[in-house]
């Protein structure tokens, strides 16, 4: 069953001639999409085939080489802080502090986002008790799993707030059951708020079972987006992987070619002039 709260017909994300290069390297190659306000949005794609680069544009970590980017009604190039305001960000990569406690990790972000001292002591017990957090927030994160704390960083991205969570292969290396766990507190948040969840995943069951709609993305290129329903008609295939795999292949892929071009980048800026 997919589960997504009543969309609004203004988009609240919408990409439009994005392209990104890296050197000689195009990362994302003129790229169009719209996001509505509530829906969950899945994006997909083989490794280095552009989703991480996308979203690292969306969240201003990333200028795009060209094209336009707009996040609840702020252009993400010209407006970064009114658009970093807006949105909320789980990494692939843990990036929480784990000699902290729980509740010093969210004091933290809140400060960093100017949550007011009020807000703080009302938004920190009531998100780590709605990620079944709260008797261990005066414990140091070091001793969490790695599931509790994938939740204390979805605590934390919505501690400000935000319009939009962006999941970035949020239950990579967890077990099946912190999976299920992690995805009902998404579901369960989009159906009673109406926030925006934008997400990637290699687990296509998780696509297939969470998201209203998926973009596919292949070599910079999306090539395919609509429901699971659409997807698979548009291929003439019976599930969601054979769509899948239909449309981007079955070679192994890796990131390689956009992280050595991307380092190559990086090489240059920091060159002195």
């Amino acid at each position: 069953m997919v589960y997504y709260f009543e969309m609004s017909s203004t988009p609240i994300i919408k990409v439009t001639d994005v392209t990104k290069k890296f050197g000689e390297i195009t990362a994302v190659n003129n790229i169009n999409f719209t996001v509505e306000s509530g829906e969950i949005f899945g994006f997909l794609g083989p490794n280095g085939a552009g989703k991480s680069t996308t979203i690292k544009m969306l969240t201003t970590l990333l200028h795009p080489t060209s094209g336009h980017l707009e996040l609840s009604g702020h252009s993400v190039t010209q407006d970064q802080d009114g658009a970093r305001k807006s949105f909320g960000i789980v990494f692939q990569d843990s990036s929480v502090d784990t000699e902290l406690t729980a509740y010093e990790n969210m004091e933290l972000h809140a400060a960093l986002y100017n949550v007011s001292a009020a807000k703080r002591k009302q938004r920190i017990p009531e998100l780590l008790k709605l990620m079944e957090l709260h008797e261990r927030a005066s414990d140091p994160v070091k001793t969490f799993s790695g599931g509790m704390i994938r939740r204390l960083e979805i605590a934390r991205g919505l501690l400000h707030e935000p319009k939009v969570l962006f999941l970035d292969e949020p239950t990579l290396g967890l077990d099946t059951q912190t999976r299920n766990l992690l995805w009902s507190y998404v579901k369960k948040l989009n159906q009673d708020t109406g926030m925006t969840i934008f997400f990637t995943t290699h687990y296509l069951d998780e696509a297939e079972n969470v998201a209203g709609r998926i973009a596919i993305i292949d070599h910079g290129k999306i090539v395919e987006m609509g429901t699971v329903e659409e997807l698979k008609k548009a291929t003439k295939t019976k599930s969601l992987e054979e769509a899948y795999l239909k449309l981007t292949g079955t070679m192994i892929r890796d990131e390689k070619g956009n992280a050595d071009a991307h380092n190559r980048s990086m090489a240059v800026r920091a060159r002195p002039r």
